[in-house]
């Protein structure tokens, strides 16, 4: 049992019901809470305690409290006896339950293999199943959970081996010990890498080369054989486990193994390595296409710019336009900018303009044209003979019909396609690209170019693939999208609209919202009718305008430095690793780092301290070799195996859940105030090395990283960090934050800045329960829509912003599908940047992405209308996002090791040190709240706190903390060399 809990988890679960106080009956003293305890404890977890230090003494108080008896008369019940065995006798035959017997046992883990591991494999979650099960059956659940999951987990393991060896034949398994054999090589050449060494290898640089090493690789894989169905019945989740497995280990540990574990750890790593080369591979031919069309703009915008210069007057009319235009930024055009540079001087500029716009085009479709011919387009025969594009949608079909006509002709050395081809043109080359891609020949008949053609065709491509309405067999993340959503969903609809809280009618769900809708708009009417100061609209520029004053600064906190000084005098210098290990101590966080093997070798101590150097190394960005000093018994190697055995993702983000939920038990009320249901999202760049696909340019912060985003509570507790690309969508991250943190942490509002909110994100948070509330920029701009047509002479104030009526008609055929993509979200058949992907600007056609836009902007017009007649929500946004800039500002404190860079081209291994990183820093908040509670705990110090220093209160702080480690300085000790002293 967990030893704290809430107000409100005691009144839920061990609230005594008036039969129950009747079953008590005359029962007195120790007795008399002693049956109490054992009765609520077996309803909640489905067992009698073994001994009465498993019950937390607050339930123990709550129950006494009801029973009006001494809660430390419990100490005095006999936890041996007759009387405790009438007791549970006569509990069992109230709650109408028996005993675990033997063969309950038996029928238990049978029901685990045959149902459950299938699909779930998570210690503590079969745990919840196999008690919820037990109660189903009317039986106890046993005393030794955990021993059964244990049995269970290997005799499903064991069958897993026999099943798929199964499916294997001979040829296959032949194929797969290939792997772990180095080619024979020529006497004095040196020796190759293993098979399965080049086949672990991440994809390098966008690029050619990468390309073609990345296909080679595709067809070494789909050379072994694998029968596509080879894993049918087993998640994904469980072919990940096994594939980590293997994953850590050398070949000449895995030659090692029974055949039946050897062939399925191999098959399954080729399965997934298969997966993850052909999304490689699709994810570089939209780079490579997009940097085509990049490139080429950029080499011709430099030579329009040379030329530019050599224009006479050009720029001395630039300069004088814009001098007199800031001097004088209020009068009219005629008056500043004529007298500088008259009026048909400024037409004939913009004449030439506009001369040059088709010319400027052109010349980009023939520089991309000649760079594809001359480099790019060598990889194309190869890239669609081993990438299988397929559509599900028939207004795409011209577009993989185009990609056959495109692989029969592609080495066939024709300038034109021949005219019995027929290459489709409408929906497959883009209208700006027309006129080139068709020509006359001789005849004066109308012909297709080649090569034009080809390179149109992968643009469309590119635009169809990253919206998923082309997919790719064999892929995982460009796989069909079918595949995304949950396939029961027809059969289980009431189920699935229940668990998202939403009614099985569109109608009662668009009368909700039109009266959400009418109810905010008519506030924010009432509120602009009193001409309030901060707030004003209108028109600017022959536009609505949305003005906004900036919040008014709030006093600074006075007392906080003196507190930050007396942790430092009372605590002095604390090394970041002693902060990390205290934290580990207090909530055993380093116990979910299960090893990726089938057992456990070393000591417990010894693997904890190993455990704990890894994460310091890791999380500080130093790296494992520096840290390998801090024992003799402890080297470089041992901290490598470590490393690949014990610290996965998986295991990273349960520790940093168990130290949060920790933190979030610990904090004391009357400190930081109750735990709210408030937290907000944004990302930091962190500069990466450039040699893989997951690092880009950000345009924003200039250079090359990545993004990492968190979710971050309101008094500076990070629920949950993600690892993204420079151009993913943070919209998507913000919706896997809230929905995968699993922390103890409801999560019912969630704020953003402007790049983590969208129509698509007001419509998904709407449907899945939680409200979106971003600081939006530019305000200016934003508009708000009305329930309906004619509508807006209801609010003479808001006239100028207000914007076309809902089309409510749309959102009432997409409703089901709408629920049924926030289902797939939720129970996370995909996830949200893959799903998201489809609900693009460049996919308006979409109907569920029309109803998703429309279900947003009523969504985002109800919060507009109280985020401008709401001063307090405006300013509690503010301060939740300046929470995040200040986990920020001590990521660079933590993570300084080497620049801050992240160094590993492979992307587990940049994940892996941010959720170090992570871990790290919320082990810091977690002392550092307690260190807070400690001295706070004084009056004289709480007395002295003001409002503002309550309101600035944060464990994010780091004066006293030493992240560098301990130096030790010994005169007397040489480093041995042959010379001792230099004159």
């Amino acid at each position: 049992m967990k030893r704290t809990w809430t107000s409100e988890e005691l009144l839920e679960h061990f609230t005594l019901l008036p039969d129950e106080l009747t079953a008590i009956g005359n029962k007195s003293g120790a007795t008399r809470l002693g049956f109490a305890v054992l009765l609520k404890c077996l309803q909640y977890e489905g067992r009698f305690p073994r001994s009465r230090q498993e019950v937390a003494p607050e339930v123990v108080r709550f129950l006494a409290t009801q029973v009006g008896v001494d809660a430390t008369l419990f100490a005095q019940y006999a936890w041996e006896g007759r009387t405790i065995e009438t007791h549970r006798a006569q509990i069992r035959e109230l709650a109408k339950i028996r005993e675990f017997r033997r063969a309950d046992e038996e029928a238990l883990l049978d029901w685990l293999v045959t149902s459950i591991l299938a699909h779930e494999q998570h210690p503590e979650r079969l745990g919840e199943l196999i008690r919820a099960e037990c109660r189903t059956r009317a039986i106890e659940a046993p005393d030794d959970i955990a021993a059964l999951v244990e049995v269970g987990l290997a005799a499903y393991e064991a069958q897993i081996y026999t099943v798929i060896v199964a499916r294997l034949t001979p040829e296959v398994q032949e194929r797969l010990d290939a792997l772990l054999v180095a080619q024979p090589v020529p006497q004095g050449e040196e020796e190759e890498a293993l098979p399965l060494s080049l086949l672990r290898l991440d994809p390098g640089p966008v690029g050619v080369e990468s390309a073609l090493s990345e296909i080679a690789k595709l067809r070494s894989l789909r050379a072994i054989g694998l029968p596509p169905d080879l894993f049918a019945g087993y998640t994904p989740r469980l072919v990940e486990c096994l594939r980590r497995r293997i994953a850590a280990e050398s070949p000449s540990h895995i030659r090692e193994h029974p055949q039946a574990i050897r062939m399925t750890l191999l098959a399954a790593l080729v399965y997934q390595r298969t997966q993850e080369v052909t999304d490689a591979l699709v994810t570089l031919l939209i780079q490579i296409v997009h940097r085509m069309g990049k490139r080429a703009e950029r080499r011709v915008e430099a030579a329009y710019l040379n030329d530019l210069k050599r224009v006479a007057g050009k720029t001395r009319i630039l300069y004088r336009i814009a001098d007199a235009a800031l001097e004088h930024p209020d009068e009219p055009v005629r008056d500043v900018v004529f007298p500088v540079a008259n009026e048909q001087t400024l037409r004939d500029l913009v004449a030439e303009y506009k001369a040059q716009g088709g010319a400027y085009r052109q010349q980009v479709q023939e520089v991309m044209r000649s760079s594809y011919r001359n480099h790019y387009r060598q990889i194309l025969p190869a890239l669609l003979e081993v990438l299988d594009f397929r559509s599900n949608n028939t207004a795409y079909q011209p577009v993989i019909q185009a990609l056959a006509v495109v692989r029969e002709y592609v080495s066939s050395g024709l300038v034109w396609y021949p005219l019995e081809s027929s290459p489709p043109l409408d929906g497959v080359v883009p209208s700006s690209w027309e006129d080139i891609v068709t020509e006359q020949d001789s005849a004066g008949e109308v012909r297709v170019n080649r090569l034009t053609y080809e390179l149109s065709v992968l643009q469309t491509l590119r635009e169809r693939v990253r919206t998923k309405e082309v997919w790719v067999a064999g892929a995982a993340h460009f796989r069909n999208p079918d595949d995304d959503l949950p396939r029961d969903f027809e059969q289980h609809r009431a189920t699935y609209y229940a668990d998202l809280n939403q009614p099985l009618s569109a109608d009662e769900f668009i009368t909700s919202l039109k009266t959400q809708m009418t109810s905010a708009l008519a506030s924010l009417e009432r509120f602009m009718r009193t001409k309030p100061k901060d707030v004003a609209i209108g028109t600017k520029r022959g536009k609505g305008w949305i003005t906004l004053s900036p919040l008014p600064a709030q006093p600074e906190p006075k007392h906080l430095p003196r507190l930050k000084t007396e942790i430092l005098r009372r605590w002095g210098v604390v090394g970041l690793l002693d902060i990390l290990k205290e934290a580990a101590m207090l909530t055993g966080c380093l116990d979910c780092f299960q090893s990726t093997g089938s057992r456990e070798a070393l000591e417990h101590e010894l693997l904890h301290k190993r455990l704990l150097l890894c994460l310091y190394g890791m999380g500080t960005n130093m790296g494992l070799k520096r840290m390998a000093g801090v024992d003799p018994r402890i080297t470089a190697e041992d901290l490598r195996y470590t490393r690949r055995r014990y610290l996965h993702k998986e295991h990273l983000r349960a520790a940093i859940a168990q130290v949060v939920n920790a933190l979030l038990h610990a904090r004391l009320g009357a400190i930081w105030g109750e735990t709210t249901s408030t937290c907000a999202s944004d990302s930091k760049k962190f500069q990466a090395v450039d040699q893989n696909l997951l690092t880009q340019w950000h345009a924003r912060y200039r250079g090359p990283g990545v993004l990492v985003y968190w979710h971050v509570e309101r008094r500076s507790v990070c629920i949950y960090s993600q690892l993204k690309s420079c151009t993913s969508s943070e919209v998507a991250a913000m919706l896997e934050g809230v929905l995968r943190h699993c922390t103890d942490m409801t999560i019912k509002r969630q704020m953003t800045d402007s790049h983590g909110q969208s129509e698509i994100g007001f419509a998904f948070s709407h449907l899945l329960g939680f409200r979106l509330l971003p600081r939006l920029k530019p305000m200016h701009s934003q508009r708000l829509a009305v329930v309906e047509e004619g509508a807006a002479e209801l609010y003479p104030h808001l006239e100028e912003v207000l914007g076309k009526p809902i089309n409510w008609e749309v959102i009432r055929r997409q409703y089901d599908m709408m629920i049924k993509y926030a289902t797939a979200l939720k129970i996370g058949t995909a996830d949200a940047d893959a799903l998201l992907q489809r609900f693009t600007c460049s996919n308006l056609q979409h109907p569920t992405y029309q109803g998703l836009c429309e279900l947003g902007r009523a969504i985002k017009t109800i919060f507009l209308c109280e985020y401008l007649s709401s001063q307090r929500l405006r300013q509690e946004i503010q301060e939740a996002l300046n929470v995040i800039e200040q986990w920020n500002s001590v990521n660079g404190f933590i993570f300084s090791g080497r620049g801050g860079e992240l160094l590993s081209n492979r992307p587990e291994d940049q994940e892996v040190a941010v959720l170090c990183l992570h871990l790290n820093q919320v082990s810091l908040a977690l002392v550092n709240t307690l260190m807070l509670q400690d001295v706070l705990a004084e009056e004289h110090w709480k007395d002295a706190m003001k409002p503002e220093d309550w309101r600035g209160l944060t464990p994010l702080f780091y004066q006293h903390i030493n992240p560098y480690g301990r130096f030790t300085l010994d005169l007397t000790q040489r480093i041995p060399l042959s010379l001792t002293k230099i004159a």
